[in-house]
């Protein structure tokens, strides 16, 4: 008994063990999408069914081996978020699937989709570094909207004459700016005003040039940081010295 958690961490370290977890979300997402169709459900869903059933408890095997390969401190797995998202996704996919949890148990279902995240450790790295980012891009954010504020302001009082369907009320100025700030037909909505404004343009290529070349620039460099953090970190041996539980993790 002593060697079951040493020979569940193996299992669950191992590569070709990663690589079938991921053939059976595969499976499972193609499987979730037959079962949109009336026809391949009226065929096949006795088999859909039972596939369901067995990717299940595929995930529930892979959850009860990487907390034995935890022992003697199993609940060490939920340590890891990553983890908690997993063993959610199962309980999610256990509810009755008729009644009043159907559509709990639907979402659950495709929920197990997203089991492929924790299941790819390039995928883990880029939503761990995004989650990291969200502080950092909150106070961009603010600033955006600052931006925005303002030249919609400047916007409305400019151009609300000459052209009243983009300009008419701070709302509508407001609208316009997010459209110039994602680059969309932003040409079109500056040569509707600079025929009588010839100064305008300075309005739109300075805020296009603030906007997206600088700001949103920021948003890339601040995620691209926090992705080079979590690789550094995901690089770095534990220091706790827990073979095993870095094996399965």
């Amino acid at each position: 008994m002593r060697r079951l958690p040493e020979i569940a961490g193996r299992i669950v370290g191992a590569r070709a063990f990663d690589y079938f977890i991921i053939a059976v979300i595969l499976a499972g997402a193609t499987m979730i999408g037959l079962g949109t169709s009336p026809d391949a459900e009226e065929r096949y869903g006795a088999w859909l069914m039972l596939g369901n059933q067995i990717v299940v408890v595929v995930f529930i095997l892979e959850a009860a081996l990487k907390m034995t390969a935890r022992a003697p401190r199993p609940l060490r797995y939920f340590r890891d978020w990553w983890n908690v998202f997993d063993f959610t996704i199962i309980l999610l996919s256990l509810l009755p699937v008729t009644g009043s949890f159907a559509i709990a148990a639907r979402v659950g279902r495709l929920l197990r989709v997203l089991h492929l995240i924790s299941s790819v450790r390039g995928l883990r790295l880029i939503v761990t570094a995004l989650l990291r980012s969200v502080p950092s891009v909150g106070y961009i954010i603010i600033l955006m909207s600052i931006l925005i504020y303002v030249y919609s302001v400047t916007g409305y009082y400019l151009f609300n004459e000459a052209d009243p369907e983009n300009w008419g009320s701070l709302g509508l100025a407001s609208l316009s700016m997010l459209q110039l700030m994602t680059l969309d037909d932003w040409g079109n909505l500056m040569h509707r005003v600079v025929a009588e404004i010839p100064f305008a343009w300075l309005y739109f290529v300075s805020f296009v040039i603030i906007a997206t070349f600088v700001v949103l620039n920021l948003f890339i460099a601040i995620i691209i940081n926090n992705l080079n953090n979590v690789r550094e970190e995901a690089g770095k041996p534990s220091r706790s010295g827990d073979g095993k539980g870095d094996a399965s993790g």
